[in-house]
């Protein structure tokens, strides 16, 4: 169990650091703009500095913003996934002001395709261990709990606000430039871990009560149990099939590693539910 947290927290820290370097080496350099809370911080630091006398980094802007997100997720979401978020928020601000704004090429568009990139491989880290970037997707996990929508939606709609207004103020070379960060971040986060907000994991097991006892305990989700049997060994097994978000996937691998090791899953994309889901 310690070597687990540990494991997880390394996990937050390496996802801050790659975050932090894709904007300061890349993003904010070209006046690029990154999806979520760190690209509405990008986009008020850059008008406080040019529109008023006054400086606010992009860091500080960014934990600020997370604040009144962290007190509602650690009522409605769960106090373990809101201490690693609120973790990795801390971090990444930390490494914002460490790391040095410094434009690594002149290029615009190589600006947007690595830095989004390389953002994209720190959320996906971060979310692959059961935690998350803070902000924006946490928003829109609430949202999508309240009116059981794709998360997806909801993230675009709060992206459009950055990108409109990137473009009125700053052109809309900046706006197109940072459709393609978006465009490209969600490609690279989906290949590391999956954005759908529903799954269905399908697990045969020879330790089914076990297995039911303790993934009760830690995910409050309803399970079906099914007898099966083995096609080659003929041996009597039991499936259990539960439907879970994206964020419980992780405490779902680590229960089943735990509790039966030799179990079977398989984990397949939920395109809709009809009936009774639990949403908070």
């Amino acid at each position: 169990m310690v070597i687990t947290e540990i494991r997880k927290i390394i996990a937050v820290l390496i996802g801050a650091v790659l975050n932090a370097m894709a904007l300061n080496l890349f993003l904010i350099p070209a006046n690029v703009y990154s999806s979520g809370f760190s690209g509405a911080a990008q986009l008020v630091s850059k008008i406080v500095t040019d529109y008023t006398p006054f400086t606010l980094s992009t860091g500080v802007l960014y934990f600020l913003f997370n604040i009144p997100v962290t007190i509602i997720a650690w009522k409605k979401v769960g106090k373990s996934f809101t201490i690693y978020s609120f973790i990795s928020v801390l971090l990444m601000s930390l490494f914002l002001g460490i790391v040095p704004v410094k434009e690594v090429s002149d290029d615009i568009l190589l600006n947007a395709v690595f830095g989004s990139v390389i953002s994209a491989v720190g959320v996906g880290f971060t979310l692959k261990w059961g935690a998350s970037t803070g902000g924006m997707d946490i928003v829109a996990m609430l949202l999508s709990r309240m009116k059981d929508r794709p998360v997806g939606t909801y993230i675009f709609a709060l992206n459009s606000f950055i990108i409109l207004s990137a473009g009125l103020l700053f052109g809309w070379e900046k706006a197109l430039y940072t459709l393609v960060t978006l465009y490209v971040s969600t490609r690279v986060i989906d290949a590391i871990h999956t954005r759908h907000v529903k799954l269905t994991a399908m697990i045969i097991t020879k330790k089914p009560e076990e297995l039911k006892k303790a993934i009760h305990a830690k995910l409050v989700r309803g399970i079906t149990s099914i007898n099966v049997k083995g096609g080659f060994t003929n041996e009597p097994k039991e499936m259990l099939m539960t439907v879970i978000t994206r964020y419980e996937l992780y405490d779902l691998e680590r229960i089943i590693k735990e509790v039966d090791p030799g179990a079977f899953t398989n984990i397949i994309q939920t395109t809709g539910i009809f009936g009774f889901f639990r949403k908070d």
